[in-house]
């Protein structure tokens, strides 16, 4: 599997665990302060360099202290950095995550130069000689351009992923509707396939992105675990039990399990749990980058760990 995680990359810095902002210049202790590699894009890419894909990233970052550290920590988690773009009047997109006691993550973020990607910074030669492309929060560049790339990748030979950043009250069909007959693989949340679509039912939602062009669609549902949706039928698949530290990143993991599952031959709904395994196995600490499994530990732990009912 060779594949380009093309997108959003951000610069995380991760508080935990916090309950309240103190008021004033008040100050509170906590347990840790940690950064991190992030992003539909950047935090996919964590996880698959893991489960021993070849992973390349591409995107456009800042040329700053921040984009230095960035880079640095995808290159030692084993992904090609090669095709990132420096900007040097824009910062790095970069978040702030107060995590809470139960592990959820409101985040302070900066959009930075993820926005400022577009065709023209796009290594078409070497997309063409990937297996797999992962397109990580495509509304950011605009329908049209993710078309574009998306296009160009599938008439190359080469099978298409998506997933979205924007929450689902943000979104609307017309941001995405161009890009959805180029997508092989279509891997957004719950709350962002009701958004975007505008339905009310979630499996109503998935089948209208099927209806506009989409290969599969796997939606993730956070603890509810995630539902496959193809033209032969819906497919739940479950979550794994945890004791869950820090959700960030888990969508991210849950796409890279589940296209590390694809690439494998396996079936969608097998490959769902492969990335659900992957989520668990992140959100048991602290960042996209938790972790030290490979494939046959991710394997390993579906096989015997226990599922949500």
């Amino acid at each position: 599997m060779k594949v380009f995680t093309m997108g959003v990359h951000v610069l995380d810095v991760l508080v935990r665990p916090v309950e309240a902002i103190p008021e004033g210049q008040g100050a509170t202790l906590v347990e840790d302060i940690r950064m991190t590699a992030a992003g539909t894009a950047g935090g996919t890419a964590l996880t698959l360099a893991k489960l021993g894909a070849e992973v390349h990233s591409a995107g456009a970052v800042g040329a700053d202290p921040s984009g230095d550290l960035l880079v640095a920590l995808l290159q030692r988690a084993g992904v090609g950095t090669e095709f990132l773009v420096r900007r040097a009047d824009t910062a790095t997109s970069a978040s702030v995550l107060p995590i809470r006691p139960n592990g959820d993550r409101p985040s302070l973020h900066l959009l930075g130069a993820n926005i400022t990607y577009g065709p023209d910074d796009v290594p078409w030669d070497a997309l063409a000689d990937a297996t797999h492309l992962h397109l990580g929060g495509p509304e950011l560049i605009g329908v049209d351009a993710a078309a574009r790339i998306l296009s160009y990748a599938r008439d190359h030979g080469v099978v298409t992923s998506v997933d979205l950043l924007a929450p689902g009250v943000l979104g609307s069909f017309e941001q995405i509707e161009a890009a959805l007959p180029y997508i092989d693989h279509f891997l957004p949340n719950e709350d962002q396939v009701l958004g975007f679509t505008g339905e009310d039912d979630l499996l109503t939602g998935a089948r209208k992105l099927l209806a506009a062009g989409a290969g599969v669609v796997a939606v993730t549902r956070g603890g509810e675990g995630a539902l496959v949706v193809t033209a032969d039928g819906a497919e739940p698949v479950p979550a794994f039990v945890v004791d869950v530290v820090d959700t960030t990143g888990c969508g991210d993991a849950f796409s890279a399990g589940y296209l590390r599952g694809v690439s494998l031959g396996r079936t969608p709904g097998d490959a769902a749990v492969l990335g659900s395994a992957a989520a668990a196995l992140v959100a048991q600490g602290l960042g996209s980058d938790h972790g030290t499994f490979d494939l046959a530990a991710a394997d390993a732990f579906a096989a015997t760990a226990t599922c949500h009912a």
